[in-house]
């Protein structure tokens, strides 16, 4: 399937690129967003992280005519250390699209998909040992229990971790789908895709890396400098939306003289998040659950 990048002109607009700016597309992905960032520089630079090295391939190709780029190969919490080791300490923009590429969900052999028979997998990064047949043959009825209702929001999390133990080992996509179409038979939808969420950001630590870098990204931005944020499910919406609501107020007790008080870090660019246009619905099926939001640097 081809590769589109979700609401591409409205996080490229949102990030408000200058000429001369350094920019840090975390997520690099098929390349579509650094592309349009490259397109927009003339003396500035690109520094762009991918954990998965097919994607940074297929994105090295497509951005071959651009010489003011950086690519990383590195988990996106890396961000910190990475820049500085580059002599970078400041930077105008940083842009996250936290959705999985469409080249990952389509390849089978990455055990992403509930549709396809492969072996559980789930690694981003497959230079990595950890995998989802890790996940759901060693943790404990507990861990699973919590980590399907935390990560996944499934209601029958302990049905399905009770049988997932019942029939260990489980060693492909379709033994964990044969369980998931047991126990959740009535549910709307398909059956695993609410596991399989968990799984997935379970294995690759989404929520965790994603405060880190959040937390990172106010120590790089210059002011005026803007964070522009993707998300595809309620739990990293949840995440992005609380960081830059709570860096974007000050909360004062009774009494105290405001004229005193220092601005917040960040000023909200996008009060409400940002949702894909009518016409991107209708060619992109997946850019239905993304939401952008957006902040700035004070």
């Amino acid at each position: 399937m081809e590769h589109f990048s979700v609401l591409l002109q409205e996080s490229i607009e949102n990030l408000n690129i200058k000429k001369d700016g350094i920019y840090v597309d975390l997520t690099l992905g098929g390349g579509g967003h650094s592309f349009e960032i490259l397109k927009r520089l003339k003396t500035g630079h690109l520094y762009a992280f991918d954990q998965d090295l097919y994607a940074i391939s297929r994105a090295e190709e497509r951005l071959k005519a651009f010489k003011n780029k950086t690519i990383i190969h590195a988990n996106f919490k890396e961000m910190k250390s990475k820049l500085l080791e580059l002599g970078v300490t400041k930077v105008d923009g940083i842009l996250m699209d936290l959705g999985l590429s469409s080249f990952q969900i389509d390849d089978e052999t990455r055990g992403f998909s509930y549709l396809k028979d492969h072996e559980l997998d789930m690694r981003m990064d497959r230079t990595l040992t950890f995998t989802a047949k890790d996940v759901v043959n060693n943790y404990s009825l507990e861990d699973l229990t919590r980590i399907f209702r935390e990560y996944g929001e499934e209601k029958n999390a302990y049905q399905i971790a009770k049988m997932i133990i019942k029939r260990r080992p489980l060693e492909t996509t379709f033994d964990l789908v044969k369980i998931t179409d047991i126990v959740n038979r009535d549910s709307k939808g398909h059956s695993a895709k609410r596991v399989f969420q968990a799984l997935r950001i379970e294995v690759n630590q989404e929520l965790e890396v994603l405060k880190t870098v959040l937390s990172q990204s106010l120590k790089f931005l210059k002011p005026g400098g803007r964070l522009a944020c993707i998300t595809f499910h309620s739990l990293e919406d949840k995440i992005v939306k609380h960081f830059m609501k709570t860096n974007s107020e000050i909360n004062l007790p009774k009494n105290v003289d405001i004229r005193n008080v220092p601005k917040p870090p960040l000023n909200l660019v996008s009060r409400k998040g940002i949702d894909p246009s009518k016409e991107e619905l209708e060619l992109n099926k997946r850019s239905h659950s993304a939401k952008l939001r957006v902040a700035e640097k004070s």
